[in-house]
């Protein structure tokens, strides 16, 4: 099943974000607009302005006003994609060259340096503080997740919980933001916001979790990325970090994950020590308690065609595979 096939109740109102998308970053400079149109035309899931648009829906009909907000979401989210691709030295993502790959680092941070500016410049056009500081101050603190991931690579000594406070920065808040706004900017009442919120918390942080077994599990042609590329960044996720407790062939795995050279030439080794620990399955557990959670802040808002989108959606975040 793919994704876009929960997005029916906001079919129309999304095919308009993407054109408003194309707008907002359209610009005069030639290479600024290929590499912010390459990066626009890699796709990917539109999950952000798709929960803004639906949580809107839970609670009005006439969504349009929703739309600057949509695309906010999802240049702020792009922004953090290109400059991740620098600093990982990404050269595809969903099997596509990378902004980096095509048009190097320099033009890469510009772009996403650009698209950050226009997510707030969109936001500005509501006019309401809370919006605004609530997009900044979620923004500062997705950069400081990635600066503590940064910090962390090879780092074998932290642990599940230094594991979920970097997810939490480095994904769920911007899901979270998504499902909060979309709420604020409807008559839905502070203790609906507040249900949105936490739906979109704890639906991000399985995303993430989900993601970080697919590292491990997924097919690189489904999943538009080679396998093991978390291990050889030295990014340790929480299938390695329940391995590194519980696995009898903890000190090998601990030897190839600290070492940037032995992660280079021992991944596959390394996944397979993880994969025997029954971290996969561990992670899986945490990542179905997530979306229980979610599901729980879903029944406080009212029945719609929407809310059951969304909780299609929660379900099928933790059976993807990619």
């Amino acid at each position: 099943m793919h994704s876009q096939e929960f997005f029916t109740p906001i079919k129309r109102e999304l095919q308009k974000m993407e054109e408003e998308l194309v707008r907002t970053v359209d610009t005069r400079q030639p290479l600024l607009k290929q590499a912010s149109s390459h990066l626009i035309h890699a796709g990917g899931k539109r999950l952000r302005p798709a929960f803004v648009l639906l949580t809107g829906s839970c609670f009005t009909s006439k969504i349009d006003h929703l739309i600057p907000m949509a695309v906010a979401m999802e240049l702020v989210h792009m922004a953090t994609l290109v400059h991740d691709d620098v600093i990982d030295n990404s050269l595809s993502r969903r099997g596509r060259d990378t902004v980096k790959a095509r048009f190097g680092n320099r033009m890469s941070i510009y772009s996403g340096d650009y698209m950050l500016a226009k997510a707030l410049h969109k936001v500005s056009e509501y006019c309401r503080a809370d919006l605004m500081k609530i997009i900044t101050e979620t923004s500062v603190k997705v950069c400081q997740g990635e600066i503590v991931q940064l910090q962390s690579v090879f780092d074998v000594e932290q642990g599940i919980t230094d594991y979920l406070r970097r997810i939490e920065r480095k994904t769920a808040l911007l899901i979270s933001v998504a499902c909060q706004v979309g709420a604020l900017l409807t008559d839905a009442s502070p203790p609906m916001v507040r249900a949105m919120r936490r739906f979109g918390y704890y639906l991000g942080m399985s995303f993430q979790i989900t993601d970080d077994i697919l590292d491990y599990t997924a097919d690189d042609s489904v999943l538009g990325k080679p396998t093991g590329s978390d291990i050889k960044q030295g990014i340790i996720t929480l299938p390695a970090l329940y391995a590194l407790r519980n696995s009898p062939e903890a000190p090998e795995l601990r030897a190839i994950l600290s070492s940037p050279d032995n992660a280079a030439r021992h991944a596959e080794r390394a996944i397979s020590i993880v994969k025997s620990s029954g971290g996969i399955e561990y992670s899986q557990n945490m990542a179905e308690r997530y979306i229980d959670k979610a599901q729980l802040m879903l029944e406080q808002i009212p029945s719609s065609q929407a809310r059951t989108a969304l909780s299609r959606i929660a379900d099928f975040i933790c059976i993807r595979d990619y």
